[in-house]
């Protein structure tokens, strides 16, 4: 289900419509049963994403055993986090 297209038709989504409450909610909406969570990037340290864009990276989530966790699997990916990108002054 989840797979390095869908990442990408992902990462266009938000890319056109930017990074914010609204687009993950429009991303639930086109792909439900896929979890996805927004949060600001410097909270996801030693993390390498399965996307890097200039305004966000993409991480996948694996939802197994009933914890979520960053994976880099594809197989076992349940969702997304989409991590903002902000740089501080």
């Amino acid at each position: 289900m989840i797979n390095p297209q869908l990442t990408q038709t992902i990462a266009e989504t938000i890319a056109s419509q930017g990074i914010d409450e609204t687009v993950i909610g429009l991303l639930r909406e086109q792909h439900p049963g896929i979890h996805f969570t927004y949060c600001m990037d410097d909270d996801i340290p030693d993390q390498t994403p399965v996307l890097e864009h200039p305004e966000f990276n993409l991480y996948l989530v694996d939802g197994r055993d009933h914890c979520l966790c960053l994976t880099q699997s594809y197989e076992q990916a349940s969702g997304f986090v989409v991590a903002e990108i902000v740089e501080y002054d």
